[in-house]
């Protein structure tokens, strides 16, 4: 058995390029449904915001493995010096259930976030042909920074600015990116800063109450990555425009989409799916003008595939620990 840490994730190193043709290559085993996702427990104990999720899935199509990411998440963490989120990975053959690896390390919950950002934000390009950007971050974690580094290694070409907001310092000192890319960055004092004038819009953030009432951008890409952050306020400027990973998934724990469901009449019919994002073209069926809002509750068969990236990769370039020899 195959056992992968964060150590050997950065070893391996980040190829955006190819992370996001995994996930596409997952998304099109969802539409021929090569694939199997129970919907995700949360186990919650003594203090309620903090939960450890199970997330199980099989992904046949280019991968044909199984498993499952046990991954926790507690805020007050940060009060501590330690991440907010931990998570293992284990992956099972297909065919027979035999475990054959174990990654420790929740860099492969950004790196799959990140990456199915990126997939949708490249068919956004496509369809908008917008030649020039602005992107707002919001949250400027791991999952921020991430985002982050896809987009300036994706498309970095295109981004004029990048405007960052966290409710803690930032230093911009601290990033391994080149001079000319540091220079596009711009630290704000308030969200509407970050979000008045991004062509794209990344949520990041561990908000306990949505605060975004602000009419998005025209024309712009809302990527609701923390699905927690956007009120009421915004439904009628993106009501025709939601794009969702999984309904089942997205529209339960008090998400935005839960609360456009239960205040506003939202239903799954009136949503878009990420098969039909990618697989389908569904961006151009939406006007031009309208904002485009996807929102993204984590696919753990994206965990499987990306985590099976990472397996491979490690086979090739000798880069893991061998279980079997310890």
């Amino acid at each position: 058995m195959i056992y992968l840490s964060e150590k050997h994730i950065q070893r391996l190193g980040i190829d955006w390029h190819r992370l996001i043709d995994v996930i596409r290559s997952a998304v099109y085993g969802m539409k021929e449904e090569q694939y199997s996702q129970p919907i995700k427990p949360y186990l919650r104990y003594r203090n309620l915001k903090n939960r450890i999720i199970a997330m199980p899935a099989f992904i046949g199509a280019d991968f044909n493995l199984a498993g499952i990411k046990w991954i926790a998440s507690f805020p007050d963490n940060i009060h501590k010096g330690l991440p907010r989120a931990h998570s293992v990975t284990i992956l099972n053959d297909a065919d027979t259930g035999v475990p054959v690896a174990i990654i420790n390390t929740a860099n492969i919950s950004v790196i799959r976030t990140a990456s199915v950002s990126g997939l949708i934000m490249e068919h956004f390009f496509r369809v908008r042909n917008i030649s020039s950007i602005n992107v707002g971050i919001i949250g400027f974690g791991p999952i921020g920074q991430g985002h982050l580094d896809m987009c300036l290694s994706l498309f970095g070409e295109r981004i004029q600015n990048v405007f960052i907001h966290d409710l803690k310092p930032i230093n911009l000192d601290e990033l391994s990116i080149s001079e000319q890319d540091k220079g596009k960055l711009i630290t704000v004092e308030g969200w509407q800063e970050a979000y008045k004038e991004a062509d794209v819009f990344i949520t990041c953030t561990v908000a306990a109450e949505p605060y975004i009432n602000l009419p998005p951008k025209k024309g712009s890409l809302q990527l609701n990555v923390s699905l927690r952050d956007y009120t009421l306020d915004i439904y009628k400027y993106v009501k025709n425009s939601i794009f969702v990973d999984d309904w089942d998934e997205v529209c339960r724990e008090k998400t935005d989409i839960e609360m456009f469901a239960l205040h506003k009449g939202l239903t799954q019919e009136d949503t878009h799916s990420l098969v039909d994002l990618v697989c389908d073209n569904g961006m151009e069926r939406i006007s031009q003008e309208e904002a485009i809002m996807c929102n993204l509750m984590g696919m753990a068969s994206f965990d499987i595939a990306v985590a099976s990236h990472f397996i491979i990769c490690a086979k090739q370039d000798d880069i893991y620990t061998d279980l079997s020899l310890v």
